[in-house]
């Protein structure tokens, strides 16, 4: 079984900084795209980042130059490093696996304040 958690949510206030990290278990993704996605209330799930394999990463343009996608193979982790966080940003996100299905974690909650 394939499993995701997601940690490092929080409440921070608005150019504050937090990490989100992502554990994977049954599943050895080296090779796979990671990514994140959030959702916010009454909005649809949005693409964040993703990072592939050979460690080509991809934003959306809302969090250029104030998110990283990151990944450690050895650990089998994902992490999202959020800095100048803006009110914005405040949704449930969610770490994602691509493999012969889409895997996701249940979520974690970042509630920016301004």
């Amino acid at each position: 079984q394939v499993q995701l958690v997601e940690s490092g949510g929080g409440l921070v206030q608005a150019g504050g900084s937090l990490r989100l990290s992502c554990t994977a278990s049954g599943i050895v993704f080296s090779n796979n795209v990671v990514g994140w996605y959030r959702q916010a209330p009454g909005k649809q799930r949005e693409l964040v980042a993703t990072i592939t394999g050979g460690g080509s990463m991809n934003y959306v343009d809302s969090v250029k130059g104030r998110f990283t996608i990151s990944r450690d193979n050895a650990r089998n982790m994902v992490y999202l490093q959020m800095n100048s966080l803006k009110p914005e940003d405040t949704a449930v996100y969610y770490c994602n696996i691509k493999a012969w299905v889409d895997f996701w974690g249940k979520g974690t909650l970042v509630t920016v304040s301004s």
